[in-house]
């Protein structure tokens, strides 16, 4: 009997340490409403350590700003540097952006009353809302427009970002038509049941319907979601008082097909969040 029961007490205590060490678990706090964990992607990707990082922010606890060059100085910044420069904690991709200018966002822009682009994407269904007109608003929330009326979010936010649309209001995810077999490092934003906001950065190259089966395991009540960034230009930062996390992208499939890439190339728009 005596003999039973340790082998029992032993199984328990092996769960234990396996749970504890379970990353997937984690979350570290690096400031009120703001943490992250890291963990490995259900499959190896084709190069670099197939890690997949995710920083969650609470919108009640973060402020969130729409940083864009075309509104400051017409000047690209890489992440790290529009970080330092706006004194917020972590820098993020606002979204794609049109190379022929390397300035304007692909789908609409409009930050208070400047706008960086002004015309409507009709093949983007999401809008990201900042600086809410209400008080009692969410800083920032992540809209389907198939569920949410334009009218309503123009109404109630002074700042909005358009983009692609990777999981929908239902948490259906979409066909991903464009560059179907593309694999690239991307940054991703996505929102939760709760109204919790997430980053999600992987250097290694996934293609996006990889990807979006990830997000299911990653973030289990996941809801609308965005793709904001890939290859090179990919890009998340943060720096708090004891926690510098950077972040880098490099790979896209045909056009920069390499895993080289060292540093933060210059982007025109991102989304600035800090906590007190």
């Amino acid at each position: 009997m005596t003999f039973i029961v340790s082998i029992l007490c032993a199984q328990i205590f092996v769960l234990s340490a396996q749970e504890s060490h379970d990353s997937t678990k984690v979350w570290h706090a690096l400031k009120p409403g703001i943490s992250f964990k890291e963990v490995d992607a259900p499959e190896k990707s084709i190069m670099n350590d197939s890690r997949i990082f995710l920083l969650k922010a609470d919108p009640k606890l973060c402020k969130f700003d729409l940083l864009c060059s075309s509104q400051h100085g017409r000047k690209n910044r890489p992440a790290d540097e529009w970080a330092k420069e706006f004194k917020v904690n972590v820098v993020v991709n606002a979204g794609m952006f049109n190379m022929g200018n390397a300035r304007t966002n692909k789908g609409y822009l409009k930050n208070y009353s400047h706008f960086n682009n002004s015309k409507r994407n009709g093949g983007y269904n999401v809008m990201m809302a900042f600086n809410p007109k209400r008080k009692s608003g969410p800083e920032m929330v992540i809209y389907d427009l198939t569920c949410t009326s334009w009218d309503s979010i123009q109404k109630d936010y002074r700042s909005l970002c358009q983009g692609m649309r990777m999981i929908d209001c239902n948490g259906n995810r979409m066909a991903w038509d464009k560059n179907p077999g593309q694999a690239c490092s991307m940054v991703i934003g996505a929102t939760d049941l709760s109204g919790n906001l997430y980053f999600i950065f992987t250097r290694s190259p996934y293609t996006h319907q990889k990807m979006i089966g990830f997000l299911y395991s990653l973030i289990p009540d996941i809801r609308t979601t965005v793709y904001l960034e890939g290859g090179p230009e990919a890009s998340l930062y943060v720096q708090t008082a004891d926690t510098v996390i950077t972040k880098i992208g490099s790979y896209v499939s045909k056009t920069y097909a390499n895993d080289n890439n060292d540093h933060f190339w210059k982007i025109p728009n991102v989304i600035g969040i800090s906590s007190n």
